[in-house]
């Protein structure tokens, strides 16, 4: 009689969606869910001034996740979910086009999707984001997956992730920490990654209220021990802060290959740790 085939030692994909029931059938069998780590992106389509389309936050996500795919140990079993493009945006609400989902409703979804990469047998789980507004409901949801599933989670945004001091140098000090939105950074990389999309002409230095307040207020203004809750047009009213006007694709293109190589990093850094990580019983009172 024909041997059976031995069970496989990698998937055939790195995204999810592209492997059948079969697949993750045999690789629960095998162990090899088990050693896997799940990646769920999450993103927002969203208003990014009068020189940016919508699609910001996910065209970065995206492209950053393509740029770390090649530089993946060999054999690690990472698998990338189908993106969630439509996250919590009310702050940019006052501003046509932009899409969002109520808190409620996006903590709900996240943690279903959570829930059935655990029923696969997948036990790490990595919330990969692009979206500020994202950070607030994806804590949430990792701690509710490790209390309902067992699941080890970590959550990351691209934008948090460690670059070396000639990518951050790129950009002046001032720009990394006021330049959230639309500014040159995110306008850069939208120039590497879909530079069709982007309206130069449009452009300019919009500086943002914190600044002000940065400068007025020691406690209040230093971006550490208190937190307005804010919509964009409080910080400037083109809905834009930072210096788009000084956006340059090369800046764009170093900032995304760093960052993919850190996620890279991130992925096989959470692959490596154990999985009793987390789980243990608690000690008796």
């Amino acid at each position: 009689m024909p041997s059976s085939p031995p069970p496989p030692e990698r998937f055939a994909s790195h995204w999810w969606s592209e492997l059948g029931a079969r697949d993750f059938a045999q690789a629960r069998a095998s162990g090899l869910a088990q050693r896997a780590v799940a990646v769920l992106p999450v993103a927002a389509v969203e208003q990014h001034g009068p020189h940016l389309p919508l699609s910001v936050d996910a065209t970065l996500l995206q492209g950053v996740i393509a740029a770390a795919l090649p530089l993946l140990p060999d054999g690690l079993p990472a698998l990338f979910l189908p993106p969630q493009n439509v996250g919590l945006s009310t702050e940019h609400l006052s501003y046509p086009g932009t899409l969002t989902l109520s808190p409620a409703t996006l903590i709900a979804l996240w943690t279903e999707l959570g829930e059935c990469v655990a029923r696969a047998g997948v036990r790490k789980l990595l919330l990969l984001n692009g979206h500020g507004g994202n950070v607030a409901p994806m804590d949430i949801v990792a701690r509710e997956l490790r209390q309902r599933c067992g699941l080890l989670v970590y959550s990351s945004s691209w934008f948090s992730l460690p670059l070396p001091d000639e990518v951050n140098g790129l950009f002046g000090a001032e720009e990394h920490r006021f330049g959230i939105h639309g500014g040159a950074i995110e306008t850069s990389m939208m120039l590497h990654l879909a530079p069709a999309t982007v309206r130069m002409e449009h452009a300019r230095h919009w500086p943002s209220s914190s600044q002000e307040r940065a400068a007025r207020y020691p406690i209040l203004g230093n971006g550490r021990s208190a937190k307005l809750g804010w919509a964009i047009e409080d910080y400037h009213p083109a809905g834009a802060v930072g210096d788009a006007a000084g956006a340059m694709a090369d800046k764009g293109r170093a900032v995304v290959q760093a960052a993919a190589q850190a996620l890279a990093q991130l992925i096989a850094e959470i692959h490596a740790l154990p999985l009793d990580t987390v789980g243990g019983a608690p000690r008796p009172l």
